[in-house]
């Protein structure tokens, strides 16, 4: 008889600390190890820039777009990013990868770094870039519709802190939503200085009317990627789309009418300031478009793991 053999026995493979790993200083740390200084200027002042991002299946969503998009806030308030733009990009992979995320959210922020109590961003040598990535649990309750109020506060103009940064200060957007919450509402919907909707506190806005799919022009809210994406797929769908200002007349009596964003992708709104939005559900467009938006991302992005090695070929 063969002599007995002991089962392979196969390593498992380490476990990943609690919280994951954060990219922060220039490394990969613990949840519980990183930190930045009280003397960042981001936490000090709001000043800094940041992204959110989503990955499914295993690849990162207009990575490239998002960076980009970094790339032009940072520009904008004179912050210089510490790496270069394909350097961020393999910096959110990796730590997608490193926390084993298939499907997540990743943030990524970059603060103008530790300096002073004075706010001269001349105080501050080098920025700071960290970078987030957790699987995803938000926003699964809001698909079936969502209740929206108007908040009487109003969006910052563009001549002031432009809605078009991503910066880390939104303390406007958070007014608003503070008085959501008062009001028993799950969004707020912000106007600007003259009257006209601008977006809802961390959304763009969309409306559905006898002739088109409206959405407010960025020069007071954010230039979303999820806004840009849903623009694309309705092009792609023979359903008409313009850029415009418009009131909240036409938003309450809209046939239609949703929130879009990285988080929380396409979300229909029911109600605004209790005046039921078409037949208070679902409406067939939005309906299309948050059909064609999920199959689009799931199947479209940069790859987390690297591709596999191919037999015979060179290294």
């Amino acid at each position: 008889m063969p002599p007995e053999t002991s089962p392979i026995q196969v390593p498992a493979p380490p476990a990943r600390p609690a919280g994951g790993l954060v990219y922060v200083s220039g490394a990969w740390r613990t949840a519980a190890e990183a930190s930045v200084s009280v003397f960042d200027h981001g936490l000090l002042y709001g000043d800094g820039v940041f992204e959110g991002i989503r990955a499914y299946n295993g690849r990162v969503f207009k990575l490239e777009r998002h960076i980009e998009r970094l790339f032009d806030s940072a520009k904008a308030i004179r912050l210089d990013i510490p790496h270069a733009f394909t350097e961020v990009c393999d910096l959110v992979v990796e730590t997608c990868r490193r926390n084993g995320i298939h499907d997540g959210y990743i943030r990524l922020v970059v603060t103008r770094g530790p300096g002073d109590l004075g706010i001269d961003p001349r105080k501050c040598p080098r920025a700071e870039l960290i970078v987030i990535a957790r699987q995803l649990t938000m926003y699964a309750a809001a698909a079936a519709g969502i209740k929206v109020v108007t908040s009487t506060f109003r969006r910052n103009a563009p001549d002031a802190t432009s809605p078009s940064i991503k910066s880390l200060n939104y303390l406007n957007n958070i007014l608003a939503r503070i008085e959501a919450n008062d009001r028993g509402a799950d969004e707020a919907l912000i106007l600007d200085g003259q009257g006209y909707v601008a977006e809802a506190t961390v959304d763009n806005f969309f409306i559905v009317t006898d002739h088109a799919l409206l959405t407010p022009p960025t020069a007071t809210n954010l230039k979303g990627v999820t806004r840009e994406t849903i623009l694309e797929l309705a092009a792609s769908l023979g359903i008409t789309a313009e850029e415009k200002p418009f009131t909240l007349f036409d938003v309450w009596t809209a046939r239609e009418a949703f929130i879009c964003g990285t988080g929380a992708e396409v979300v229909p709104v029911l109600s605004v300031d209790d005046r039921t939005i078409g037949a208070g559900g679902i409406g067939p467009v939005t309906g299309r478009i948050v059909a064609a938006y999920h199959a689009h991302v799931r199947a479209e992005g940069t790859p987390i793991q690297p591709a596999p090695a191919v037999a015979g070929a060179l290294p």
